[in-house]
C-alpha cells in the first residue's frame, strides 16, 4: 500500500485530461472514490440508476473534460471529485423534476453529525441550494460542508485540508450545521410520490 503523502505528491499538478496520467493515479484512490460516491449515493432515491463504480467513472469523466487542473494533493483531489459526484447527481435530481415535477424526487436524511439531534428528511436539491447560498456567504465553510459530509474527512482532516486549526474548524462545523439546519427548515420536505 503506498502511503498517503506519496499519493499527494503524485496527485500534485496531474493532468487528468491525460489518459496516461490518469491510468497512473486513478488506481491509488479508487478505493476512497467509491466510498466517498456510496455516501453520496446512500441518501439518493432506492432505485438510482447510478451505482458507486459508475458516479466514479462519470465524475472522472467530468474532471477530464474540464480541461487542465491545479491538483494540489489527494485531499484537494478527493474534494474534487466529491463535488463533480454532487453536481452529477443534482443534475440527474433536476432532470427528474423537470420531467415529474418531483414525482420521483427522495427525500435525504441528514447523517447525524450534520443534521444533530432532529433528524429530517430534506431533497437533495435543497440541500445543494443551501450550500451554493454557503458558498456566496463563507466559501471555506462550504468547503468545511463538503469535506466532512461529502468526502467524509474528520475535523482533523478538514482542517488540515483547509489550512485552519482543529479548534476552528470544530467552531466552524458547529456554527454550519446549526446554520444548514436553519435554511433547510425554510425548504419543507417535498412530497414523495
Amino acid at each position: 500500500m503506498i502511503d498517503s503523502e506519496r499519493v499527494t505528491a503524485i496527485l500534485a499538478g496531474v493532468n487528468l485530461a491525460d489518459p496516461d496520467e490518469a491510468a497512473r493515479v486513478i488506481p491509488l484512490v479508487y478505493d476512497e472514490l467509491r466510498a466517498i460516491a456510496g455516501r453520496q449515493l446512500a441518501v439518493e432515491r432506492a432505485n438510482h440508476t447510478l451505482r458507486p463504480t459508475a458516479l466514479v467513472h462519470e465524475a472522472y469523466i467530468r474532471l477530464a473534460d474540464s480541461g487542465p487542473l491545479s491538483v494540489t494533493g489527494r485531499r484537494h483531489f478527493l474534494r474534487l471529485a466529491a463535488r463533480a459526484m454532487r453536481q452529477i447527481l443534482v443534475d440527474s435530481a433536476r432532470a427528474r423534476g423537470a420531467q415529474k415535477r418531483g414525482g420521483e424526487w427522495r427525500q435525504v436524511t441528514l447523517q447525524g453529525d450534520l443534521a444533530g439531534a432532529e433528524l429530517q428528511p430534506w431533497d437533495v436539491l435543497d440541500l445543494h441550494d443551501a450550500l451554493e447560498r454557503l458558498a456566496t456567504l463563507d466559501p471555506d465553510l462550504e468547503r468545511l460542508v463538503e469535506l466532512r459530509f461529502f468526502t467524509g474527512l474528520t475535523v482533523d482532516e478538514a482542517a488540515e485540508a483547509l489550512g485552519v486549526s482543529p479548534r476552528k474548524a470544530a467552531k466552524d462545523w458547529a456554527a454550519v450545521r446549526l446554520w444548514l439546519r436553519r435554511e433547510l427548515a425554510d425548504s419543507p420536505p417535498r412530497d414523495e410520490a
